[in-house]
C-alpha cells in the first residue's frame, strides 16, 4: 500500500501522539474511560460496557463494550468492541467486530502511553480491516472510487484522533 493509494485490504493505519505534561497514572484515568473520547470527536458518540460484562469489577482483555456513533453519510450505528490489550497507565486496546460475524474484526484502536521527561507520550493508533465494515458498502458500490473513498475516511480518523489526544491533554494538564 501508497499513502496516496490505499487500499481496504491492505488495512491501512492512522497514527497521532502527543506529549503531555501529566504522568501516565494521571492520563490512564482518562484513556480508559470509554465514553471519554466523545467529548472531543465528531463521529463518536460514547459507549457501555456490553450487558454480559456489565457485572465485571474491571475491565480485561476479552471484556466487550458497545460504542455508538454518528456519520452523516452513513447515519447512526453501534459496534461491538472487545478488549484486546490492557495494562494499566501503559495501553488501552480494542478491536471492532465486523459485519462478518464474531472474531473477526472490522477495525483496532490502541491507546498507547509511554513515560516521556516528566509527561506521558500519549499515542492513538487504528487500523482499518481486515473485516468488513460500514466503508465496505461505499467500496462495493463504487469500487473505481476505492482510494478516494478510503483516503477520505483516513484523513476523518485522523482529525478525531487528533481532537482526542489534544482533550485528553487539555484535561489532564487542567487536573494537576
Amino acid at each position: 500500500m501508497t499513502e496516496d493509494a490505499p487500499r481496504y485490504a491492505d488495512c491501512p493505519t492512522v497514527e497521532v501522539d502527543i506529549l503531555i505534561d501529566a504522568p501516565p497514572a494521571a492520563v490512564w484515568d482518562l484513556v480508559s474511560d470509554i465514553s471519554m473520547p466523545a467529548r472531543f470527536s465528531s463521529e463518536f458518540r460514547g459507549a457501555r460496557w456490553a450487558a454480559e460484562e456489565a457485572k465485571e469489577a474491571e475491565p480485561a482483555v476479552g471484556v466487550c463494550f458497545v460504542g455508538r456513533n454518528e456519520h452523516p453519510a452513513i447515519g447512526t450505528w453501534e459496534t461491538r468492541c472487545t478488549l484486546t490489550d490492557y495494562e494499566v497507565a501503559k495501553v488501552f486496546g480494542y478491536e471492532v467486530e465486523s459485519f462478518d460475524g464474531p472474531g473477526v474484526s472490522s477495525s483496532a484502536w490502541r491507546f498507547t502511553l509511554a513515560p516521556e521527561g516528566g509527561g506521558t507520550r500519549l499515542t492513538q493508533w487504528m487500523r482499518m480491516g481486515p473485516g468488513r465494515s460500514g466503508l465496505s458498502f461505499a467500496i462495493e458500490a463504487m469500487p473505481d472510487k476505492e482510494v478516494r473513498i478510503v483516503a477520505r475516511r483516513l484523513k476523518e480518523h485522523r482529525a478525531n484522533m487528533t481532537a482526542t489526544v489534544t482533550g485528553i491533554k487539555g484535561l489532564a494538564e487542567a487536573a494537576r
